[in-house]
């Protein structure tokens, strides 16, 4: 099942399922922020791991290219 396919399930949960996940993987980015742990997750089948560092410098808005 797609992510468009979800957003236009007949059960609300489900529907509701995906925003929740968004939700939850943000929190997560935060508590490894907070407690300056690394945040493994899977990509492509492989564990990755990401350092706070990282995740702060992902949360720090970029500057505005010159117009």
């Amino acid at each position: 099942m797609s992510t468009d396919d979800i957003s236009h399930a007949k059960d609300p949960v489900l529907r509701g399922a995906l925003a929740a996940l968004r939700r939850a993987a943000e929190m997560a980015r935060q508590t490894a922020i907070q407690t300056n742990t690394d945040l493994i997750l899977v990509q492509d089948g492989k564990i990755v791991r990401i350092p706070a560092s990282e995740l702060r410098s992902q949360m720090q808005p970029q500057p505005a290219p010159p117009a």
